[in-house]
């Protein structure tokens, strides 16, 4: 069956979300004059980190909202009962930062141009509508998907079967027609294979046990994409 369109995850498969949360976390954390309260530089990032994985599955659940969610990751941070406005006071002037560091991986226009027009594009995250639409058109490829669909919005997350189901619905398309392109080889590529849509895992890192990498379709960067969706037809 031939290979219509790919859905792609979006941080850390097309915007580098690792390098620009960390890069202004670590800013943030310094201009908020906590950096004495931890070890080491590196230690305070990996409490941040610890608190972000936290939180997000809280929203990913749905226990919390996306606003609520960042609010409780500036209370678990700090480790202070901040009012709401207190907390969006001060995860703000983190996001301030973080947008300025926004920024694609080199290889995301470039597979993007070379998929263009031979397959259509959407665009499937876990994280809320409102940021990734924001995200996507701030980076200045919004225009490449037809669809951006969200957790928050479609009411179910990856890696459940009906979030990748509901990518192809709205692309008007079999499971089989499209190919998922993400980040994570459980939540990402094994999730969508198992959803019947074809996934690929993008192994930035490259630090794949043999295993994990026999289980599902593996690349090591964008530039490999189109000679793997061509494997495909």
């Amino acid at each position: 069956m031939a290979i219509r369109a790919v859905l792609w995850d979006v941080d850390d498969t097309l915007f580098d979300y690792t390098g620009s949360d960390r890069a202004a976390a670590l800013r943030h954390i310094e201009a908020e004059r906590l950096l004495d309260r931890h070890p080491s530089p590196e230690a305070a990032l990996a409490r941040w980190q610890e608190v972000m994985e936290e939180q997000f599955d809280r929203f990913v659940s749905g226990e919390l909202s996306f606003l609520d969610h960042r609010r409780e990751r500036a209370r678990g941070f700090l480790g202070a009962d901040l009012t709401d406005e207190e907390a969006d006071a001060w995860f703000g002037r983190y996001v301030a930062l973080y947008e300025q560091a926004w920024t694609l991986f080199p290889d995301a226009v470039p597979a993007l141009d070379a998929l263009t027009p031979g397959y259509r594009h959407g665009a499937l995250s876990n994280s809320s509508t409102a940021n990734q639409e924001r995200k996507l058109s701030l980076l200045g490829i919004r225009d490449r998907f037809e669809v951006v669909l969200c957790a928050d919005g479609i009411g179910h997350a990856k890696p459940a079967p009906e979030a990748f189901r509901a990518g192809c619905d709205a692309l008007g398309l079999r499971p089989d027609e499209v190919v998922y392109v993400g980040d994570r080889h459980d939540i990402d590529a094994r999730a969508a294979d198992e959803a019947g849509l074809h996934g690929v895992w993008i192994d930035r890192a490259g630090t794949a046990a043999p295993a994990v990498t026999a289980a599902v379709r593996r690349i090591s960067g964008l530039t490999e994409l189109p000679a793997l969706l061509a494997a495909l037809l």
